[in-house]
This record gives structure tokens, C-alpha cells and sequence, in this order.
């Protein structure tokens, strides 16, 4: 249990933080932001872990121990809803995000890359992965992003029509 004066450290913490953390976790879960009940429950995941090893944060960043600790519930939680190594590739956002034709990964990548402004080789060292492979996934995603979809090609004629 937290002492007066460290609680009311970790509070002040999230009364800064909880906001763009909140975002962060929206951008990832791809919910929508007036419903985000996934994105809710890692922050609240999230600050729980923080708060418990609150006092054993002195001199480090608590914003980048709350965001590690969102990063990795968040790649767990799709690892198990859809089951095994592929499932990053699985989760599907609301239909209304920016983000939903990204695949879990390639949201993780982007949000802490480009949103959160986490370098390459943090961001490799936090998801387990290569910088290089980050580099190509931030890449894919940004490419995906900047992007329209194709549209439907239109249907072609069968021999009836064309014959005619």
C-alpha cells in the first residue's frame, strides 16, 4: 500500500496521463472513442500494474512503464481472443476507424511510433521483434494508411451480353 504522499504522486500521474493513454489504447483496440469499452479496460489494467509497482519507479518515466504495460495487454489480449502465433493479423476494429485496415500489429507499430513517439529500436526491444521488421511493418502501415483502398472492379460482361 502506497504512502499519502506517493498515492497522491500516482494520483496527480494519472490526472496528467490518463487521457492520452486512454487515446492510445482506443488507437489500438480501433474502438470508436464515445465506445471503447476494450481500450477502457487496458488503461485500467495498465494503471493497476503501475500503481502496484509505484514505488519501485523511482527515476523511471511512469508514463513509459503505463504505456509498455498497455503495449504488451494489449498484443496478450489479441494473442489469446484469437489464439496463437497468426492472431495478430485476426482482430478486427470498428468499421469507422482510420485505423481498421490495419492489422493488430500494424496498429501497435504505428501508434507507438508515430502517436506515441517511441523510437525504432524501443519499439523493436519492446515487441520482441528486429528494428528492421519494425521499419517494414511501420512502413506497410503508413503505406496502407496513405492509400485509398481499390475500389470493386466493375462486373464483367458474360458472352450474352457481349455477344449482343
Amino acid at each position: 500500500m502506497l504512502g499519502d504522499a506517493r498515492r497522491r504522486e500516482f494520483e496527480a500521474f494519472v490526472a496528467g496521463a490518463a487521457g492520452r493513454l486512454l487515446h492510445t489504447a482506443t488507437l489500438l483496440t480501433g474502438e470508436s472513442r464515445d465506445d471503447n469499452p476494450r481500450a477502457c479496460r487496458l488503461l485500467t489494467l495498465s494503471l493497476a500494474h503501475t500503481y502496484a509497482c509505484w514505488d519501485r519507479l523511482r527515476g523511471e518515466d511512469p508514463y513509459g512503464v503505463a504505456r509498455q504495460e498497455l503495449a504488451t495487454r494489449f498484443a496478450r489480449s489479441v494473442w489469446h481472443r484469437y489464439g496463437g502465433p497468426g492472431a495478430l493479423g485476426r482482430s478486427r476494429p470498428h468499421p469507422d476507424s482510420p485505423l481498421a485496415r490495419l492489422s493488430p500489429r500494424e496498429r501497435l507499430v504505428l501508434v507507438l511510433r508515430l502517436y506515441e513517439g517511441v523510437g525504432e529500436e524501443q519499439t523493436a526491444a519492446l515487441l520482441g521483434l528486429p528494428r528492421e521488421r519494425v521499419e517494414v511493418i511501420c512502413s506497410r502501415a503508413t503505406a496502407t494508411l496513405l492509400h485509398r483502398p481499390r475500389e470493386a472492379a466493375p462486373p464483367v460482361l458474360g458472352a450474352k451480353a457481349v455477344a449482343r
